[in-house]
This record gives structure tokens, C-alpha cells and sequence, in this order.
């Protein structure tokens, strides 16, 4: 899928330099790369600085919740488009510790957007699925107000209304599961779920949660599409496909040709109450369509073929098509109805290092 034609440098040229931060999760890692692979030393990715290993060519080390190192970035570099995709959304951290969750994903993004808005930078803001607490059906409006169940989806409705307020012509995205390599190999839903697998180790997914996950290779061509013709205002984008957990495990299962005895799944009910887990909060995309005249998002994954039809279906390995991390690459990071679009190398960035 191709929303748009790559702009030159020349044309895009008021959008730079660009920043781009959060890049140790998965949309920004991919959004970094896409981006620098297009208009090159213009284009910088923020990582906390804790996140070492992340090192390359335009990485910048820059914690979002220290007010006087965000101003002292903007200043040197003089931003004109902010994607600001930064935040801690691991949900037992933010459970445990409230004031952190507030501080990465509150205050990081109050001063991103106090900078954005002295220097008169583009804003593009992502949130999330997880501001609402799921119901039967799922199908999530813009206009359904937020009722998250976790701290962390707390925190992102106050980082939503921070950047609305401040920013009335920012554009927020509420986005689901972004599908596409992470730079640890564990940060993304695809990596997470198959390093269980290749350690032999178990991994148990709900039967109950819904969501509507995305291939980053599209999320990276809606980018350039905003960034080219702006909207503002408050969208969702999920993908067309909704997908439970245990699906999600299922798939990855069985394209990477994994133990199918190591993926269990359960009710949310049977996990405990910590963290707290979210039902059916997939999301109705329409409002998104019709501002940008188009459909984003190409099903995850595109293939009917890969969708599981039973709870044993990641059992079946007559296809013998399938069973390898190479097919993961082929057919779950990227988008194969756009070859074009080849995932990052995150060897680019680490090397042979391993971020525990």
C-alpha cells in the first residue's frame, strides 16, 4: 500500500529537521528509520538515556521528563516536525509506580510540546487503544469517552489532553499493536511472543482481549501522509483486522514453525489482578478514512489464509509452506503487499549486543 509518493528534500523541506522520539518502542524505531532512509542526517530519533545499547548515526540521548535537557535539544537543533511517540507502556511498571508513569508519559510529553510549540514544529502525537476498558464488540469511536482500566491508559488520556490543549492543530492517533521489529528483540508484540518460543519457554495470551494491530510499514506511510497534508484533532487508527492475544499467538506460532505445546492461553479473569488487562478495545477507524480520503491500513496479517480458525489451529502443520523466522520477517514484520518496504536492520543500530 502507498499513500503517497516519496517528497523530495526539497519539497519537504519545512518539515526538517524532524525528531522523533521513543525509538526503543516499536513505532518509533520504525518511524526513525523510515524517515532517515528518506531525508537522511536531517532526522533524529530521541532515546532515554538509560537506553545505552541504542547508539547510531542521529540517535540522541535525551530523558522527555527533564524540562531543561528537552529545551536545550530543541534549541541546538531547532525542530520543525515533532512525532512524538516516547512514553513507558509496560502496564505492571506504570501499575506499581504511579509517579513514573506520570513523569515518561505525562511530563515527557508536556515538555515535547511546550518545545514544539516555541519553535512552531508539526505535531504528530501518538496514544493509544488501551484508554478505554473494552466492551462487547469492541468497535471504539472518537466520540466514546475513555474509562481505562490501567494506570497506564490513565496516563495517556492526561498526555492526550495535554498536547490537544496546547496543540489544537496536533494531530493525536490512538494507534492498537504496532507489528514490526523492536531494537531489543523483545520490545514489540511479535518479538516478545517469539523469544518465549525460541527459548522453549511457555507463553500465555488471553482468549479475551481484542485488538486491531497495524503492520509499522503502513503506520509509517500514514506518517508521511500527515506530515505532507496535515489534519488535526483526535483519530483513531487501528487496523482492519481484530485480532484476540491468543490469535496474535497463534499466528506467530505457526509461521515461525514453533512448539505449538508452548503457547497457552487463558481468560483475563484466571491472570490476577495485576496488571489489570482490558477486554474488546478495538477500534472504529472511519473518522481517520475520511479525513485522509483513504484506508490506511492493509490487514494484519494480509494473508486470510494465516487467520486461526480454532483454538488448535497453530497445531496444523500440513501447510508445509510455513514454520520459519524467516516467513516471521516475510510475512509479520512487514507488509508483503509492499515488498518495497523492508524492516530496519537493528544490527545497524546494536550490533551483536543484547539489551536485557
Amino acid at each position: 500500500m502507498n499513500l503517497v509518493e516519496t517528497p523530495t528534500i526539497a519539497s519537504f523541506d519545512k518539515k526538517l529537521p524532524m525528531l522523533v522520539t521513543g525509538i526503543a518502542g516499536v513505532p518509533g524505531y520504525n518511524a526513525f528509520h523510515y524517515f532517515r532512509e528518506r531525508y537522511g542526517d536531517q532526522v533524529f530519533g530521541m532515546r532515554q538515556t538509560k537506553m545505552w545499547p541504542l547508539t547510531g548515526d542521529g540517535v540522541i540521548a535525551c530523558d522527555a521528563e527533564d524540562r531543561e535537557a528537552v529545551a536545550r535539544l530543541w534549541s541546538q537543533y531547532q525542530f520543525r516536525t515533532l512525532l512524538s511517540f516516547g512514553g513507558c507502556c509496560r502496564l505492571k511498571s506504570c501499575e506499581m509506580d504511579p509517579a513514573l508513569a506520570h513523569r515518561v508519559n505525562v511530563t515527557g510529553a508536556e515538555n515535547l510540546i511546550a518545545e514544539a510549540t516555541r519553535h512552531d514544529a508539526q505535531v504528530l502525537h501518538l496514544s493509544v487503544d488501551l484508554v478505554f476498558a473494552g466492551r462487547d464488540g469492541g468497535d471504539y469511536c472518537e466520540e466514546d469517552p475513555p474509562d481505562p482500566v490501567t494506570v497506564y491508559g490513565a496516563k495517556m488520556v492526561e498526555a492526550e489532553r495535554v498536547v490537544l490543549e496546547r496543540r489544537p492543530d496536533a494531530c493525536v492517533l490512538r494507534i492498537s499493536l504496532p507489528m514490526g521489529i523492536s531494537f531489543n528483540a523483545h520490545a514489540g508484540a511479535i518479538d516478545w511472543i517469539a523469544s518465549r518460543f525460541k527459548q522453549d519457554k511457555p507463553a500465555t495470551l488471553f482468549f479475551d482481549e481484542h485488538r486491531t494491530p497495524t503492520y509499522t510499514d503502513c503506520m509509517n506511510e500514514l506518517y508521511a501522509k500527515l506530515m505532507e497534508d496535515p489534519i488535526s484533532g483526535l483519530y483513531h487508527a487501528g487496523g482492519p483486522r481484530k485480532l484476540t492475544l491468543f490469535q496474535i499467538g497463534q499466528i506467530v506460532n505457526r509461521v515461525g514453525g514453533y512448539d505449538p505445546h508452548l503457547l497457552q492461553g487463558c481468560p483475563r479473569i484466571d491472570a490476577g489482578p495485576m496488571p489489570p488487562r482490558a477486554g474488546d478495545v478495538a477500534m472504529n477507524s472511519s473518522k481517520l478514512q475520511a479525513a485522509i480520503g483513504i484506508d490506511p491500513f492493509d490487514p494484519w496479517p494480509l494473508s486470510d489464509r494465516l487467520i486461526p480458525e480454532s483454538v488448535d489451529w497453530h497445531f496444523d502443520r500440513s501447510d508445509d509452506e510455513l514454520g520459519s523466522e524467516q516467513l516471521i520477517h516475510q510475512l509479520l514484520y512487514q507488509n508483503p503487499g509492499n515488498p518495497g518496504l523492508v524492516p530496519p536492520n537493528r544490527d545497524q543500530l546494536w550490533g551483536d549486543r543484547r539489551f536485557h
